[in-house]
Order: structure tokens, then C-alpha cells, then sequence
């Protein structure tokens, strides 16, 4: 296996794009990458992508977006896990790149949902769930979240006001980030007097439904060596798998698909979670940061409801998370997401996040999943110059 290492990165603004066309957004972040990275060609390429055919009525994205990003007829693969789609692409192209099949590997998530009304969406992301055993009886993802979220509550003590702090700081964090599509900062009585979606969930512990994309360019470590920039190593990668349906798993509160994703991700690097300077996790309800940054290890079971509003998680506390915004206020265009959180942590290794950047940030890790954790992707990278 060779060292693979991210020598580009590209992501346009996010929001409702209804301007421009699934094949636009993603070449423009593709293009962006391509010019990052100092290279005019690639090997191969991976999308990342949940349901196209649903919300814009367009599949096979391999051809249709290798061909408008001009590069037929190089190999291209749609890859498809919910909405840890952009994970499992980002993991493919490692793969690829590690194995010696290809040298230089564009990996790219791409969403457009907001081209269908809400009901639309509802359904086109009620398709991740257990369709006969969930959604065929009217369960949506903020009424699954909304179990886990009561179950945590009642189980370890944890307050709404807790919850309220998760999306109080990455929308601080958002805020000053130039392609967040809601950079606006909110209280935690805002969160708490918010429209109810399901109980206990109000609306500001959603994240949005989103227009977006973001690419990266993967190339052996030997060859990131002679472009002179920070070299930026992918340390490990992990991918694991959970049951469905929630009615399936022995404990509501736990997700053992990212607990197992995350423990390959650090063996394969060497390190344990107290070495992961800041992490980009899936906060698509307030509830699930709180989950995820148990299963990685960063705290305790119970205690990263307290973490959170204690500001231990916040940009300047001792383990940042999501200074990127979060899929809550940088947005959740779902095939995308994934590979967002690549941009930023490369970015933030770089050194190049100007006000949200985390100081002094070495190494760091990303966590993307599918449904309610029924898929989950884990990688570590650092920066090694």
C-alpha cells in the first residue's frame, strides 16, 4: 500500500442554488480542486451522491459529469451510501490511489435538493431509512432522531439545553465561514422557542436541506512531495456498518457502526482519540454530534451532552468540533457532505481557515453516516510538513 495524500481541494458556496444545475455546481468544485492541486488531468474519478434521480431527476452522474468536467473517457464511479455517499467516494479513492490502480484520483459529492418541494425531500430522504419497517409507517429522520434524542435524555440526564448549545456553536463557527449556508449566530433561547418538529427536536437542531458540492484530488504521498505545499497525509480509514432500523439495535443512544469505523481508522494510524486535535462530525440533529463524539471515544457515554455546554468542543476549547459550521449551519447537501469535511480539515491543516482556524491543529479526523448511523465512514489525517 502507498501513502495517499490530499494535494487539492474545492467547494462552492452552499445554499439554494436554483440558478444553476447539478452538473454546474459540481464542475465548479471540481475545477476549483483541479486548480488546487496544480494538476490538468486524473486517472480516474468517484462521486458522491445519494438520490439524484429523486431530487433532480438525473442519474448516471458518472458520464454526465466526467463528460461536462471535460474529462472523457477517464473511469468514473457514482457511489452511493446515503448520506455518507461523499465518505465511502472519499474511501474508494483512497483505495485506488494506496493500491497503485490510479496516481491522481478527483473524489467529488454532489446534492441538489432543493429542486423538489419539501415534501419531495421529505421522501427522497425518508429512502435511507427502513422503508417497510420505518418509513412505510410514517417515520421521518427528525421523528427517528427524536427517539434517540428522548432515549439519551432519559437515560444519561442530558437537558434541551444541551442540545440547544450544539447548534448555538456551530453556528458560531459558521458564521465565519464564507461558504456556510446559514451564517447567522443563534441563542440557545432561539433554539429552544423554535418551531417543534418532533419532540424534544425543535427546528435550529435541524440541519438544512441544501445545494452543493465539494471535490478533492488524491495523489501518492511521493508525489505531493514535488508541489511544494503542506503535505496533508491520510493516516486512516475505517468504514463500518450498523442495522437500518432503529427497532433493531440493542441500545438507541449508541452508534456502534462509528464506534467500529472509528477504532479500524485509529489502529490503521496508530493513534488513539485523545491524539485527534479537532474533528468535523455528523451533526444532521443536535443529538447526533452529541452520539458520534461518544462512539469516537472523545467522551464518555453521557458526558458529551455536558462537553458541549461546558465549551469544551467549541473553536477554542479543548476539542473543537465542526469548526467548519456542521452539516446545522454550513449545510447538508447529503452527497456531499463527506467530502466537505475533507475540504475544511485540509484546509485547517493547511492553515489557510482565517478566522475560524484552529491553532496549531496537526492532526484531525472526519466522521460521515448514513440514515441513523446505519453506515458510518471514519478518517484521520495529518499534516507531515
Amino acid at each position: 500500500m502507498r501513502d495517499v495524500a490530499v494535494i487539492g481541494v474545492g467547494m462552492n458556496k452552499w445554499g439554494e442554488l436554483w440558478e444553476k444545475s447539478i452538473r454546474t455546481i459540481f464542475v465548479e468544485s471540481a475545477l476549483e480542486a483541479l486548480d488546487s492541486a496544480g494538476v490538468d488531468h486524473i486517472d480516474s474519478m468517484f462521486i458522491g451522491c445519494m438520490s439524484s434521480g429523486l431530487f433532480t431527476d438525473q442519474e448516471h452522474l458518472a458520464s454526465l459529469l466526467s463528460d461536462y468536467l471535460g474529462m472523457n473517457p477517464v473511469g468514473a464511479t457514482r457511489v452511493e451510501s446515503a448520506c455518507s455517499s461523499g465518505g465511502a467516494a472519499f474511501r474508494l479513492g483512497y483505495i485506488e490511489v494506496a493500491a497503485g490502480v490510479s496516481d491522481i484520483v478527483l473524489v467529488g459529492g454532489v446534492e441538489k435538493m432543493t429542486d423538489v418541494d419539501g415534501g419531495g425531500a421529505t421522501f427522497a430522504l425518508g429512502t435511507a431509512a427502513d422503508a417497510e419497517y420505518e418509513s412505510y409507517h410514517g417515520a421521518t429522520f427528525p421523528g427517528l432522531y427524536a427517539l434517540i434524542a428522548r432515549a439519551h435524555m432519559e437515560r444519561y440526564g442530558t437537558t434541551r439545553e444541551q442540545l440547544a448549545s450544539v447548534a448555538v456553536k456551530n453556528h458560531a463557527n459558521g458564521f465565519l465561514n464564507p461558504r456556510a449556508q446559514f451564517r447567522s449566530k443563534i441563542t440557545v433561547d432561539q433554539v429552544l422557542n423554535s418551531s417543534e418538529v418532533a419532540d424534544p427536536l425543535r427546528l435550529l437542531d435541524c440541519s438544512p436541506i441544501t445545494d452543493g458540492a465539494a471535490a478533492v484530488i488524491l495523489a501518492p504521498v511521493e508525489m505531493a512531495k514535488k508541489l511544494g505545499q503542506p503535505i496533508i497525509k491520510i493516516l486512516g480509514s475505517g468504514q463500518a456498518t450498523d442495522t437500518i432500523g432503529l427497532s433493531s439495535r440493542a441500545d438507541l443512544t449508541y452508534l456502534k457502526a462509528t464506534e467500529v469505523a472509528a477504532e479500524k481508522a485509529y489502529k490503521q494510524a496508530g493513534i488513539g482519540p485523545n491524539d485527534i486535535d479537532f474533528a468535523e462530525v455528523h451533526d444532521c440533529f443536535t443529538i447526533a454530534e452529541i452520539c458520534v463524539t461518544e462512539a469516537l471515544g472523545f467522551f464518555e457515554k453521557g458526558q458529551a451532552a455536558k462537553a458541549a455546554e461546558a465549551g469544551v468542543t467549541a473553536r477554542d476549547g479543548s476539542k473543537p468540533i465542526n469548526p467548519s459550521g456542521g452539516l446545522k449551519s454550513k449545510g447538508h447537501p447529503v452527497g456531499a457532505t463527506g467530502v466537505a469535511q475533507i475540504v475544511e480539515i485540509v484546509e485547517q491543516l493547511r492553515g489557510e481557515s482565517g478566522d475560524r482556524q484552529i491553532k496549531n491543529a496537526r492532526r484531525a479526523l472526519a466522521q460521515n453516516m448514513g440514515g441513523t448511523g446505519g453506515s458510518t465512514l471514519v478518517h484521520i489525517l495529518e499534516v507531515i510538513s
